[in-house]
């Protein structure tokens, strides 16, 4: 997000911040299109794309040819300008990528599987966090993450999965020179999933929406006007822990009751009387892939299937009630979930309903991001970091 001018900041970084912002959310942009939407002149918008240039922040590119057409120009991020380092913490792996101004993660480090010591995790991490900032020193402005867990004033208090507490994140950066001083931005992968939906995905220009993303367990956020509303201390969005699903269980979480417990892989495998998988997520993609290509699916795997997924259904129909949003969008395993049983997802979720919305319901679209929406998220929450006027500016003195 862009943020207004102040008494201290010149109101040319606002506009150029806006500028930003149009290239970001409009691949393919040209300068008098961005002109428009901007309310300025030709004149005007050669002369501030020119200031851009040579602040090494957009710059110019042929846009492909069209027929016999006068040849055009789009706007892009210059070569040469500012960066973000993106990383993602998973149940199952991480991921950390570099990201220019329009927030588009390219991954260069990953793993597939966690160590048990979560401080060798971070480490490994870092490690990589190093290696980017070392090749991209004078561009890389700040770090932001993406962790599958509960935040609490930008620290990891609950990784339910891994029984990891209490994680400080800022030591993602300590590798670095002691006179670097990036900031560590740290974000909920559903909050940040749910923003890249918004800002650039399935959601883009709704006024408010509600992402859901089942990994392990359901997260989600509630967006309203391209901001997450993510509580007093960054906890919102723990779907997963409202008590839809059976009070006798106890969740990993410490509360019993969790909707967790009936939406993800370990419902599937309760429900056809597998044990408890290691890999719940993996367990859930391979039992979903085969069900799509069996026709011929025994019976306990089509009850699995169905049940999990009105369940699915049926939560969603309760937020629905509970935050009345524009559209619901879905990631994960949400995806391959709903698409396997339609018709148990859809009754579910109109029988939820309260009587008044069922002649309207919201319609409940599949996200653009899939699996990688946190990782998007997380890049273009430091996207919106490093492209206020005052961070601007502040690159303009570097």
């Amino acid at each position: 997000m862009t943020s207004q001018p102040t008494g201290s900041t010149p109101s040319r970084w606002f506009t150029a911040a806006r500028l930003i912002d149009l290239v970001r959310t409009r691949p393919g942009i040209t300068r008098a299109a961005a002109a428009q939407e901007l309310g300025i002149g030709s004149g005007a918008a050669t002369e501030l794309l020119a200031r851009m240039r040579r602040m090494e922040l957009l710059d110019e590119a042929p846009a492909p040819a069209h027929g016999r057409g006068r040849p055009t120009t789009i706007l892009r991020p210059h070569p040469n300008g500012p960066l973000v380092v993106a990383a993602e913490l998973t149940t199952t792996g991480w991921r950390v990528a570099s990201a220019d101004v329009t927030g588009i993660p390219q991954v260069e480090a990953q793993a597939s599987r966690l160590r048990r010591d979560p401080q060798r995790v971070l480490a490994e991490m870092a490690d990589a966090i190093r290696t980017i900032h070392q090749r991209e020193t004078r561009r890389v402005r700040a770090v932001s993450v993406s962790v599958a867990g509960t935040m609490r004033d930008d620290r990891l208090v609950q990784f339910t999965p891994r029984g990891w507490t209490d994680m400080d994140l800022s030591r993602l950066t300590d590798p670095l020179p002691d006179e670097v001083d990036l900031p560590v931005l740290v974000g909920n992968d559903a909050t940040l999933a749910g923003l890249a939906e918004a800002r650039t995905g399935s959601a883009r220009g709704v006024g408010t929406a509600l992402h859901l993303i089942i990994t392990v367990g359901i997260g989600g956020a509630l967006i309203v006007d391209g901001v997450p509303a993510t509580g007093a201390h960054g906890g919102a969005g723990e779907y997963g822990h409202i008590p839809f699903g059976d009070r006798s269980q106890l969740c990993p979480c410490g509360a019993h009751g969790c909707w967790d417990l009936t939406v993800d892989g370990r419902a599937l495998a309760a429900h056809r009387g597998d044990p408890t998988p290691k890999n719940a997520l993996a367990y859930a993609h391979r039992l979903l892939d085969r069900y799509r290509r069996d026709a011929d699916t025994d019976s306990r795997t089509q009850d699995a299937v169905r049940t999990v997924a009105a369940s699915l259904g049926r939560g969603i129909a309760g937020l629905v009630n509970l935050h009345d949003p524009d559209v619901v969008t879905l990631g994960g395993l949400a995806l391959p979930l709903r698409a396997a049983a339609t018709d148990q997802f859809d009754s579910a979720y109109r029988a939820g309903l309260m009587s008044y919305r069922k002649d309207s319901p919201p319609m409940i679209l599949d996200g653009a991001y899939g699996d990688d929406g946190p990782l998007h998220g997380a890049a273009l929450y430091g996207v919106d970091h490093i492209t206020t006027v005052e961070a601007l500016a502040e690159w303009h003195g570097r």
